[in-house]
């Protein structure tokens, strides 16, 4: 059973309301080509006394040098006619959508009507079943229970099962993006009621907005069908955690639409969340699918035939030749979206992009890559070339924590000459930034007065945020590169791990790791990192307790399809 709700930007829950406003605008429109119609009357009008007149003065005062004179035309206000045919056209189309909104309403009338006569046999036939023989024997034949009486109504105590999937897909040549939301209803016993699948309109691309929307669209058309009591599976972990209270929503776009999702809840005798593995709502997931797909094969209907395509030698799959990047230098030619996923996991492994193409060692430009990349990986990708840039003998931070800007010691010895003196010999450095002033050698704020030996005398134990570090990294076994001093944690994958600086090392021990072989005899994995159930890990990676924000859900997301090690 497959229906769509009424969507229209106005309300009419009555159809008295909607006859009257089809009535209007029926009229409004006869009395706009009524006007039309007079108005070029009066220009008809107009134009036989526009002649005469010429014609009688032409009478009186003839002209022998010139022949016959042509009568000039008026032209009509071709304002005034374009105003009239664009608002013709805009009331047709009030017209067409009222009606088509009372049709709908009809529909989805007759699916209510009919939902509630299957749920009316399905209980007398489990009324009947439950009946002893004896009663049966006895009363079976002129036992009956008309549909609008007895158990068709009255408080029913059934349990529907609402499923829902919101889907942001690719982005369309025009920088649309596609979406799509499904709805599955179901009674108790998981037979589907009512279906509905619809794109994701609006300019919200994230992955909460879309689960919301569709949630919405679930408990919505829930109570459309005056069903009481509901339980709404869902497969995205955080979603759980927003509908039960557990995480704050921060954002005020997604926090409005909770809120909504909140009251939709409080209409119904019961309606509680459940958290499924994702093949349990595979049926909702298909229905957002192919609200998706229709949407792309409108777009390409849309389109010139004669559009040019190209395939993509990764994924394999024709794309549009506005959507080929072609890389400078080299001129390997890849799609958008293959792009956009290799240069993410290059960046999230602390790795310069370069061409994928096998061997070329071409490096990617932040210019060029802007065409596919948001405006996060291009900041990250910023920073990476900069951090490449620097040797990492070279590199030095910002000791301030509200700073901790990257420079090299080189420009920052250049810039503090000139307000600093003496600090090529005092060590004293000034932050390119913040223009903070701190220690090269001991990587502390200035310590005034002291010398390096003294303050570290003075200051025998590391400062109270090193030693949190230490014992964060302690606990949590975390590494830290011997080159470069970053914090490395191993998510997933074998114990041969690679910094973001290019060193790889043993994770076990720490040994060196030369020409891509071990230096050290440990074992090169362990099972429980190689394989893995996504569902628990998604209920490991979360604790009921954390406050959940959005950099944490783009952690997430990312787990869901990069295997690899997590550099900080």
């Amino acid at each position: 059973m497959s229906a769509s709700r009424p969507s229209l930007d106005f309300e009419s829950d009555s159809g008295a309301d909607a006859d009257d406003l089809l009535a209007i605008a029926i009229e409004q429109r006869r009395e706009l080509m009524a006007t039309i119609a007079l108005d070029s009357d009066l220009d008809l009008a107009f134009d036989l006394q526009l002649q005469e007149a010429l014609a009688a003065s032409l009478t009186l005062n003839p002209q022998p040098s010139t022949s016959s004179a042509v009568t000039p035309q008026p032209r009509p206000d071709e304002g005034f006619a374009n105003f009239t045919d664009v608002l013709s056209d805009e009331l047709l189309k009030l017209e067409q959508e009222l009606k088509d909104q009372a049709v709908s309403e009809m529909e989805f009338k007759k699916l209510k009507n009919d939902l509630q006569r299957r749920i009316h046999d399905q209980r007398l036939a489990m009324e009947i079943s439950e009946m002893p023989e004896e009663e049966w024997e006895d009363c079976g034949d002129d036992f009956e229970r008309p549909f609008g009486e007895g158990t068709s109504k009255g408080d029913n105590d059934e349990v529907f099962r609402v499923y829902f999937k919101g889907l942001v897909d690719k982005q369309l040549p025009s920088g649309k993006f596609l979406g799509g939301i499904g709805v599955a209803i179901c009674d108790s016993r998981d037979e589907l009621l009512f279906e509905l699948r619809k794109p994701l309109l609006g300019n919200d691309t994230s992955r909460r907005c879309a689960e919301i929307r569709a949630l919405i669209e679930g408990l919505s058309a829930a109570r459309d069908l005056e069903l009481k009591r509901v339980v709404f599976f869902c497969d995205y972990y955080p979603m759980f955690k927003f509908v039960t209270g557990q995480w704050p929503l921060k954002q005020r776009k997604p926090a409005e639409l909770m809120n909504k999702v909140f009251a939709l809840k409080r209409k119904f005798t019961y309606c509680e969340p459940s958290l499924v593995p994702r093949n349990d709502i595979k049926f909702a997931f298909k229905l957002a699918r192919e609200a998706i797909v229709l949407q792309e094969c409108r777009a390409a209907e849309s389109s010139s035939s004669r559009t040019s395509t190209e395939t993509c030698v990764i994924c394999l799959e024709d794309a549009n030749i506005e959507q080929i990047f072609s890389i400078d230098l080299c001129m390997h030619r890849y799609c958008f979206s293959c792009m956009k996923q290799h240069v993410e996991v290059k960046l999230l492994h602390g790795i310069l992009p370069t061409c994928p193409h096998e061997g070329c060692t071409t490096e990617l430009k932040i210019d060029s890559c802007s065409k596919f990349l948001t405006p996060r990986l291009v900041e990250i990708m910023s920073m990476r070339i900069k951090e490449a840039s620097i040797p990492v003998t070279e590199k030095v931070y910002c000791p301030y924590p509200k700073c901790s800007a990257l420079m090299s010691k080189r420009e920052v010895l250049e810039y503090s000459k000139s307000s600093l003196m003496g600090a090529e010999i005092s060590g004293a450095r000034k932050c390119l930034k913040c223009n903070g002033r701190f220690c090269i050698a001991c990587k502390v704020p200035w310590h005034q007065n002291l010398t390096c030996f003294d303050y570290k005398r003075r200051n025998p134990h590391p400062h109270i945020e090193e030693a949190k570090l230490k014992n964060l990294a302690a606990t949590n076994l975390w590494r830290q590169c011997v080159k470069c001093n970053h914090m490395i944690e191993l998510a997933t994958g074998c114990y041969h791990m690679t910094c973001r600086c290019g060193y790889e090392f043993c994770y076990t021990c720490g040994a060196e790791w030369k020409n891509k072989k071990a230096t050290c005899s440990c074992p090169l994995w362990n099972e429980h990192n190689i394989i893995e159930d996504e569902f628990d890990d998604d209920e490991d990676e979360f604790d009921d307790g954390d406050e959940f924000d959005e950099q944490e859900e783009e952690e997430y997301e990312d787990e869901e399809y990069f295997d690899g090690d997590l550099l900080f």
